[in-house]
Parts: structure tokens; C-alpha cells; sequence
């Protein structure tokens, strides 16, 4: 039976794993502020689904 000369390090055993990609974020265009934003998440200008949520954040 075959046995290993010497432990696989952490680093050597973590590269093998392939089938972890990047992907995309989702965007999606808000009619109510007319920006771009991410899925489920409230928008700069403090809309969410087309609702005010909040205040906007000023710029400095």
C-alpha cells in the first residue's frame, strides 16, 4: 500500500481544490434614481426597490 513520503503541506492542499471561481455581481438598473445598482442592496442615494429608505450620504 502506498503511503506518503511526507505530509502535504496546508498551501500544496489548498491549491487543489478547482472548481472555485469568481463571479459577477449582480446588477440591476433602478428606474427610481436611474442608476446602477447591486441586487438587495440599498442604492447611494438611499432608495431600496424603489422606496426612500434613508438619507442620502453627502459627499465630502
Amino acid at each position: 500500500m502506498a503511503v506518503p513520503a511526507r505530509r502535504t503541506s496546508k498551501a500544496k492542499k489548498n491549491k487543489r481544490r478547482t472548481h472555485y471561481k469568481l463571479t459577477a455581481p449582480t446588477v440591476k438598473f433602478d428606474e427610481a434614481t436611474g442608476d446602477y445598482s447591486r441586487s438587495h442592496r440599498v442604492s447611494l442615494k438611499g432608495y431600496y426597490k424603489g422606496r426612500k429608505i434613508t438619507k442620502a450620504a453627502k459627499a465630502k
